[in-house]
């Protein structure tokens, strides 16, 4: 999903970078607002993290200038809301181009709108869509599977908006880095589901307390909302 350094037209970059400020900034704020006021939930929040590096580094090469992999951010979006993972998908992104030469500086705006934007909230809301009674771990892993898929969307409309097709233009781009990146980033994103669905249960069992925290936090900002 990572777009390489220099792969996209400065026009581009720069319109990519310009969509994606305003949700970091309001991520940033969020992020800083919840570490002060409940600083037991840093060791949660570098997990959610470390999960979206982790997987997000193991990388497959697929379409010219891209690639495909896991992204893990659904976890955190489910955790701790999709604007707290634009800021933590940002920081993977960054630490990655820098260490890895995995994505870029110049592409970094289109890759966070793809991976730490739209993965993230697409994941958020079919979460809070699907749970239920019974039907948690359904709900965890249809998140996390759909994340990972809308991310590559986003990117396949990205490369096809730079680079429309001779014959088909636009339509006919984007069809094309879709249906590659189809090949194995749909197995990529079951499998990512399940496994964040093992990790969901592991913080069922080990991480109550903070789970509680982040529970209460969500029934606040809903009579917030209501009220």
């Amino acid at each position: 999903m990572h777009i390489s350094e220099g792969f996209l037209p400065l026009p581009w970059a720069l319109l990519w970078f310009g969509i994606s400020l305003p949700f970091f900034v309001v991520g940033l704020r969020n992020l800083t607002n919840l570490t002060r006021e409940h600083p037991e939930l840093k060791l949660l929040l570098a997990l959610a993290g470390a999960f979206s590096f982790v997987l997000s580094a193991l990388k497959i090469p697929s379409v010219t200038g891209s690639c495909s992999h896991p992204t893990g951010t659904g976890l955190g979006a489910i955790l701790f809301t999709p604007g707290i993972m634009t800021v933590l998908g940002t920081l993977v992104l960054i630490f990655q181009a820098v260490l890895l030469a995995h994505g870029g500086l110049t592409t970094l705006g289109a890759n966070v709108f793809s991976m730490a934007i739209v993965g993230p909230w697409v994941a958020y809301l079919i979460y809070h869509q699907t749970k239920g009674s019974n039907r948690e771990r359904l709900a965890v892993f249809l998140a996390a599977t759909c994340g990972n898929l809308a991310t590559y969307l986003v990117t396949s409309l990205q490369l096809a908006l730079a680079f429309p097709a001779e014959n088909g233009g636009f339509l006919a781009s984007f069809t094309k880095f879709a249906t590659i990146f189809a090949l194995t980033q749909i197995p990529l994103a079951i499998s990512e589901g399940m496994l964040t669905v093992l990790v969901w249960n592991w913080l069922k069992s080990y991480a109550q307390p903070e789970l509680e925290t982040i529970k209460l936090l969500r029934t606040t900002r809903g009579n917030h909302a209501a009220s």
